[in-house]
């Protein structure tokens, strides 16, 4: 315990021990003591008592420096009582009041009564860790550290006039401070925004999220040089600070004295503002009003109205497109354009987005979900989510959609989405983060069965972390995408040799009904030639018979006329024999010739010796003016 009061300084514990062993010796004779009240050691240099039994209250409460030990209240001697220091505010005054810790409640009102003109019956004493208590009630009972802040409440008492610039300055606790840290060590810059309700201890623990460094072995340059002053914890004081602003707080590796913002600054003011500030008596035991179960609207008449940032997305927005253009809007109001490219539109849409294209477009899905009242927030969104390497990668490689889980009814309708979308235990695993551990950034990678949060990113981050975070996100999405594309490559060659077979066998169907269409055709069209051949053929069946008919009928040789003897021989090579009168035309003979088959108008009729086409000769001469008589052999040929 004496280690880590003294920030584990190993001298100042080797100190504080033998001094301890001194004082267990000399209780009863301090007198004669080297470290008794009234010894030259026991002033310590320049005349301030030392810590130890004799000290005051505001000794014992030291963090921890060479020159000022912590003495815890439990190593003094057993047989001294143990005392309880009390500090009691009452408007703008402040009564130290110290008891043994055997005393009841009421004998602190009784000492109030006597300091404050206060009747007991009009006195409300405010600030017990358990709520409030009896008159009659041991301190004892309450289990109390040894330094103690109460307050006293006077409904039925009229504030005085000299209150009305306390009352001023109370109207303004809705206000926030800007404080710009560098981490030197890191040489980073942070700029953190604070509720003036907040203590310089939490201010530190928030850091050391930030940072990774305890809040023991911080270092802080740039508080008020007041602050700095162990003697002062235990003191009301008053210190000049720039508006919105509070210097560059360097944090590197050791602890300085907390204290606890009671007043906040004006917006707007350009000028040195007066801040009451009290520090806490035990360190990191101190407990703010709230912690007592008092609320602080009671202590500092706090309004509902204030000075305000635009919430990130209105509340109970029936259109979540709506919501998010909100959102993208107030967020380049606050941080600046250089933000990733948030999705407009539902988270289910985002999903797809993300999640169900072809398997080279798609992406992980990265869900920022924002919350004002954590003070990681400005931090994440300012340092993180702006930083060009962030918003470059995630533009690359992510689908980002955001939420703002600040109201009550918005964060019920995320966790409603998320169970939808992603089943119970993404909700679940929302529900069990706390406030201070937003903005939270979760990875959700797609699956074919369903999505998997890879990580959950809070805001207690670094560039460099987060980066790594993504980048480690990333593998496990690159190695489960390489395989999506493997198995919609398969697939994808697998279709394409079906659609081949398919449009094989297509091109084969339509190939045969071609074919078979062609060899309909052939077939109507050889009917249909067929039965112009039979037509052609009974047309000149007729015809031939019609000459045939026609022809006078062949001379007999013993008839006094002349008659020419004449001999055809066919293609076929048979031969046609025929008398016919030396004075008939010539187209008698070709009407024989055709009734046999030969129409003039297909073959021509030939002379042998000399040649001559008989078929060019006027139709109307005679046998004998042709020379065809008294006899002659013809051929007939084929014409061209």
């Amino acid at each position: 315990t004496l280690l880590e009061l003294n920030n584990w300084d190993l001298v100042i514990y080797l100190f504080i021990y033998l001094f301890l062993l001194t004082s267990n010796f000399s209780s009863e004779s301090s007198q004669t003591t080297p470290y008794g009240p009234h010894s030259q050691a026991a002033t310590g240099p320049g005349g301030a008592a030392p810590a130890g039994p004799a000290s005051s209250s505001s000794s014992s409460s030291y963090s921890g420096s060479p020159s000022c030990p912590v003495l815890p209240s439990r190593h003094i001697v057993e047989r001294q009582p143990r005392m309880l220091h009390f500090r009691v505010e009452y408007r703008q005054r402040s009564v130290e009041v110290v008891l043994e810790e055997s005393s009841t409640v009421g004998e602190i009102k009784q000492i109030l009564e006597t300091e404050l003109q206060i009747p007991m019956s009009k006195m409300q004493l405010k600030g017990w860790k358990s709520g409030d208590v009896l008159d009659s009630t041991l301190l004892r009972t309450l289990h109390l550290p040894k330094n103690n802040s109460l307050y006293v409440l006077t409904p039925d008492i009229t504030p005085s006039a000299s209150t009305s610039q306390n009352s001023a300055l109370q109207e303004t606790l809705n206000q926030n401070f800007l404080l710009v840290i560098t981490h030197r060590e890191a040489q980073r810059d942070y700029n953190l925004h604070f509720p003036g309700t907040k203590t310089i201890q939490e201010v530190k623990r928030n850091v050391s999220d930030l940072t990774n460094i305890p809040v023991r072995h911080q270092q802080w340059d740039g508080w008020p040089a007041s602050a700095s002053d162990d003697s002062v914890r235990r003191k009301t004081y008053r210190i000049k600070v720039l508006p919105l602003t509070w210097g560059n707080l360097c944090s590197s590796s050791r602890v300085d004295p907390v204290f606890l913002f009671r007043r906040h600054l004006s917006d707007g003011m350009y000028g040195c503002t007066d801040v009451h500030m009290v520090s806490d008596s035990e360190g990191d035991d101190f407990e703010d009003a709230s912690e007592f179960g008092v609320d602080e609207a009671e202590i500092f008449g706090m309004g509902s109205s204030g000075c305000r940032k635009s919430p990130m997305m209105p509340e109970n927005c029936e259109n979540e497109g709506e919501a998010l253009l909100h959102f993208t809007s107030e967020f380049s109001t606050r941080y600046g354009d250089c933000h990733p490219v948030f999705f407009i539109g539902s988270l289910e849409a985002a999903s797809q987005e993300a999640f169900y294209g072809k398997a080279r477009d798609r992406k992980l899905l990265a869900i920022y979900l924002h919350n004002d009242e954590s003070v990681l927030s400005n931090v994440f969104c300012s340092q993180m989510m702006c930083a060009e390497s962030i918003v470059s990668y995630l533009s690359q490689n992510f689908t980002t959609w955001a939420w703002d889980v600040t109201k009550e009814a918005n964060k019920a309708r995320l966790l409603t989405m998320c169970t939808r979308h992603f089943g119970s235990v993404v909700a679940q695993t929302i529900r069990t983060y706390k406030t201070d551990q937003f903005p939270l950034l979760l990875i959700v990678m797609g699956k074919r069965t369903s999505n998997e949060v890879l990580n959950v990113i809070q805001g207690n981050t670094t560039v460099d972390e987060l980066m790594m975070r993504l980048m480690g996100a990333m593998e496990i999405f690159t190695a489960q995408q390489q395989e999506d594309i493997k198995d919609e490559d398969e697939r994808e060659a697998r279709e394409m040799v079906k659609r081949e077979q398919d449009e094989a066998y297509r091109l084969s169907l339509e190939a045969d009904r071609k074919k078979r269409e062609a060899q309909e055709r052939e077939e109507a069209e050889q009917v249909r030639l067929e039965q112009i051949r039979k037509e052609q053929e009974e047309e000149r069946e007729a015809i031939r018979l019609s000459l045939e008919q026609a022809l006078p009928p062949e001379p007999s040789e013993e008839g006094g006329e002349p008659i020419s003897k004449l001999r055809i021989r066919t293609p076929s090579g048979e031969f046609l024999e025929r008398r016919f009168l030396g004075g008939c035309k010539l187209q008698v003979l070709f009407d024989f010739v055709a009734s046999k088959g030969y129409p003039s108008d297909e073959f021509k009729l030939l002379t042998t010796f000399p040649r001559r086409n008989i078929t060019q000769l006027e139709p109307a001469s005679t046998l004998l003016e042709a020379k065809l008589f008294p006899q002659e052999t013809l051929f007939l040929e084929a014409r061209e």
